[in-house]
C-alpha cells in the first residue's frame, strides 16, 4: 500500500467527508467570527492539507507528491481562477464608481418588478455568467433593515424595500435564477465550461439540443416560485 501508493476505500471516503465538512464549516465560521468567507475556506484548507501530510506521511516521496495538496493544487485550471478573479475585481471596481447603483435605479424604473429584474439576471447570467451576476447584484442592492422599511414614508417604497430584507424574496429568487438561468447556454457556468473541456460539448450542439430545454425548465422553476411558494 505504502510503495504502490494505493489508497484504500476507508482513505477515500475520511477525505471526502473531511472536504464536504470542510465547506459546509464556511458559513458556521462566518456567523461566528463575522471573517470574510475566503479566510474559512482557507483554515479548512489547511485542516485537511495537515490531515493528508499526517496520513500519507510514510509513502514514498514520488507518490507522495501526486496525491497530496500540493500535488492536487498543480492541477487547478489556473486560467479559470484568473477568470473569476478579473469578473470579481471588474463588479467590484463598477460598484466603487457608482455604475450598479444606476444599473439597478434603472431596472426599477423600466422593470418595476422584482420578480421580472430576477428573471433578467438569470438570462443574461446564460451569456456572462452567474457569478458575476449575482455579485453584482449584491452591489446594486443593499439589505433593508425593519428601521429602514419603518422610516419609508412611501407604501410602495415601502412595499418594496420589504423585499429587500435579509433572506427576503428578492434574494432568494435571485439565488434560483441566476444559479438556474446559467444553464440556459452551456458558457454560462463553471460547470458548463469545465463540461466543454472535460467531455468535448460543443456549444451548437448543446445550443440545439439543451438550451429550450433548459430554458423551459427555468421558466417553469420560476414560474413555481412565484405562484405556488
Amino acid at each position: 500500500d505504502i510503495d504502490h501508493g494505493l489508497i484504500t476505500p476507508r482513505i477515500q471516503q475520511f477525505i471526502f467527508f473531511l472536504g464536504v465538512g470542510g465547506l459546509l464549516f464556511v458559513p458556521v465560521f462566518k456567523t461566528v467570527t463575522h471573517l470574510p468567507p475566503f479566510m474559512g475556506m482557507m483554515l479548512s484548507l489547511g485542516v485537511l492539507w495537515f490531515v493528508t501530510e499526517v496520513i500519507h506521511k510514510r509513502r514514498v516521496t514520488e507518490t507522495k507528491s501526486l496525491i497530496n495538496v500540493n500535488g492536487v493544487l498543480k492541477k487547478i485550471d489556473t486560467a479559470s481562477v484568473l477568470f473569476f478573479l478579473g469578473i470579481l475585481l471588474g463588479v467590484a471596481s463598477l460598484d466603487q464608481v457608482g455604475i450598479l447603483d444606476e444599473v439597478a435605479l434603472y431596472l426599477q424604473e423600466t422593470l418595476g418588478n422584482v420578480y421580472t429584474i430576477n428573471l433578467a439576471i438569470g438570462l443574461i447570467s446564460a451569456v456572462i455568467d452567474n457569478v458575476p451576476l449575482v455579485a453584482g447584484a449584491m452591489g446594486m442592492y443593499d439589505i433593508t433593515s425593519p428601521e429602514m422599511i419603518q422610516a419609508a414614508t412611501d407604501p410602495a417604497n415601502k412595499e418594496w424595500l420589504e423585499f429587500f430584507v435579509q433572506d427576503g424574496r428578492f434574494w432568494e429568487f435571485l439565488a434560483y435564477c441566476a444559479g438556474t438561468g446559467g444553464s440556459v447556454l452551456i458558457i454560462g457556468s463553471a460547470a458548463g465550461v469545465a463540461a466543454m473541456g472535460l467531455e468535448r460539448i460543443d456549444f451548437i450542439w448543446y445550443l440545439k439540443n439543451i438550451t429550450l430545454l433548459a430554458l423551459l425548465g427555468y421558466l417553469a422553476g420560476a414560474a413555481f416560485y412565484i405562484f405556488v411558494i
